[in-house]
C-alpha cells in the first residue's frame, strides 16, 4: 500500500502549473493536518482495508508541501503509523521548493520522518526562473541541497524542465551541468506543457509566446538521457532517471498498478480495477471534510480491456517494457526495426526515441487481452 498526501498551499501559481493548489500568503498547517488524519481514518472502514498490506511509502505532493509546518507533516506520519503498519525501510518523500528549505526546516522534516526531499528546481537560468515565477534564484538550489545534506537527507531529487520557449535563451546543457554538479541520487526531466486557464496557455493564445519546437524538445530530452547514461544513472522511466537503487518507490507503485491511497483535494486513489477522486478545491474539500462528510468526488471501475491498456501504457513507459507476447507481433518488429524499441530477453522495451513516441505506440502497441494481469512483472 501506499499513500499519497496532496498538499495544495503555495506563495503563488508557476506560468505552466495546472495542478489543485490555493495561493496564500498563511498556510492553515495544523488545520490541514487535522481534515487529512480526518479523511485518512475514514478509509480504515474501507471493504479493501484488509486486503492490503503495509504502507511501503507516503509521499507529500503538490502544490508545495515544503510551505506546511514540519509539525503538521510530522502529525501526517505519526497518523498514517498509528493505524497501519509501515515497511521499516518505507520511502517518505516530501516535495520541496528550494526558498523553503532551512536549516530549521530540514531538521523539522528528518525528525518528521522524512528520508527523501524532490526539489522543484527547474532550471538554473535567471530569467527562465522569472518568467516560470520561480521564486528560488539561481543560487537556491545549491544552498538547498547543502543544507539538506547537513540536515542527513541522503536522497535527494531535482526537477528540471526542458523545451522552454527559445526567446528566453536557456542553455540546457548548462542546466544539465549545474544539476549534475549537486550530486543528486535522482532526476526528473520534463517536457514544458502549455495547459488551458494557465498564465502559459494565455500567452500562447496571444500570440505572445512561441513553444519550443518538436526537433529541439526531442533534441534536449535525448541529450538528457545521454548525459545520465554517463553519469551512471539509470534512466528507469519516461520522464526519470536515478543512481542504482535510488529509483521512486513510490512512482514504481503507480506505474505497476498497486494499491494507493490519495488524500487532500484532488488526490486520487485505486486499488484493483477502482479509481477514485477527491474533491478539487481546497476551500470545498475544507467545507465537506469539516462536516464530516466523503470527498470523494467520482469514481470508476475499469473493464477488463482498459485495465489491458493500462498496463500496456504503464509498462512501455518504464525500462521494464512489457512481455513480447503482449505486443502486436508487427508492430513489435516495425517499433525494433525503426530503432523505438529492443527486445530484452522476452520483453518489448522501448528505446529513449520510443519514449517520444509513447502515446503513438501505446495506442497500437497491444494485444487483445481481455482478462488483464493486475500488475506489470517486474
Amino acid at each position: 500500500m501506499h499513500v499519497y498526501v496532496h498538499v495544495p498551499f503555495c506563495a503563488r501559481r508557476c506560468s505552466y502549473c495546472d495542478f489543485s493548489i490555493a495561493v496564500r500568503r498563511s498556510v492553515p498547517s495544523a488545520e490541514f493536518a487535522a481534515l487529512v488524519t480526518a479523511e485518512w481514518r475514514a478509509w480504515q472502514s474501507a471493504p479493501w482495508w484488509a486486503e492490503v498490506g503495509a504502507v511501503e511509502t507516503i509521499h507529500f505532493g503538490g502544490g508545495t508541501p515544503s510551505r506546511l509546518d514540519p509539525g503538521a507533516i510530522g502529525h501526517l506520519i505519526a497518523a498514517v503509523r498509528a493505524d497501519r503498519p509501515v515497511a521499516p525501510d518505507a520511502e517518505v518523500t516530501l516535495e520541496a521548493n528550494p526558498e523553503d528549505v532551512t536549516a530549521a526546516a530540514a531538521a523539522g522534516w528528518v525528525a518528521a520522518g522524512v528520508n527523501r526531499i524532490s526539489l522543484g528546481v527547474q532550471s538554473f537560468h535567471a530569467e527562465s526562473l522569472a518568467w516560470m515565477h520561480r521564486s528560488h534564484g539561481v543560487d537556491g538550489p545549491r544552498k538547498a541541497v547543502a543544507e539538506l545534506r547537513r540536515a542527513g537527507i541522503t536522497n535527494v531529487s531535482l526537477d528540471l524542465i526542458y523545451a522552454l520557449p527559445d526567446t528566453l535563451g536557456r542553455d540546457w546543457t548548462a542546466d544539465l551541468d549545474a544539476a549534475f554538479s549537486l550530486e543528486p541520487e535522482h532526476l526528473s526531466f520534463y517536457g514544458l506543457t502549455v495547459e488551458e486557464r494557465t498564465p502559459l496557455g494565455r500567452w500562447v493564445d496571444r500570440g505572445t509566446v512561441q513553444p519550443a519546437l518538436d526537433q529541439r524538445a526531442a533534441a534536449e530530452y535525448l541529450e538528457a538521457h545521454a548525459r545520465l547514461a554517463r553519469a551512471g544513472f539509470r534512466h528507469y522511466e519516461v520522464s526519470n532517471a536515478a543512481r542504482p537503487g535510488f529509483e521512486s518507490r513510490h512512482n514504481r507503485a503507480y506505474w505497476r498498478r498497486a494499491t494507493y491511497l490519495g488524500l487532500g483535494p484532488s488526490a486520487h486513489g485505486a486499488h484493483g480495477r477502482d479509481r477514485w477522486w477527491n474533491i478539487h478545491d481546497w476551500a470545498e474539500y475544507r467545507r465537506v471534510q469539516s462536516a464530516g462528510r466523503s470527498v470523494v468526488a467520482g469514481s470508476e471501475r475499469l473493464d477488463s480491456r482498459q485495465v489491458a491498456l493500462e498496463e500496456a501504457y504503464l509498462g512501455l513507459r518504464t525500462d521494464q517494457g512489457l512481455p513480447a507476447d503482449r505486443v502486436d507481433p508487427g508492430v513489435a518488429a516495425e517499433l525494433v526495426g525503426q530503432g523505438w524499441a529492443n527486445r530484452t530477453g522476452a520483453r518489448i522495451v522501448l528505446t529513449a526515441e520510443g519514449w517520444l513516441r509513447l502515446d503513438a505506440i501505446a495506442g497500437r502497441s497491444l494485444v487483445d487481452a481481455p482478462g488483464g494481469s493486475g500488475i506489470i512483472p517486474a
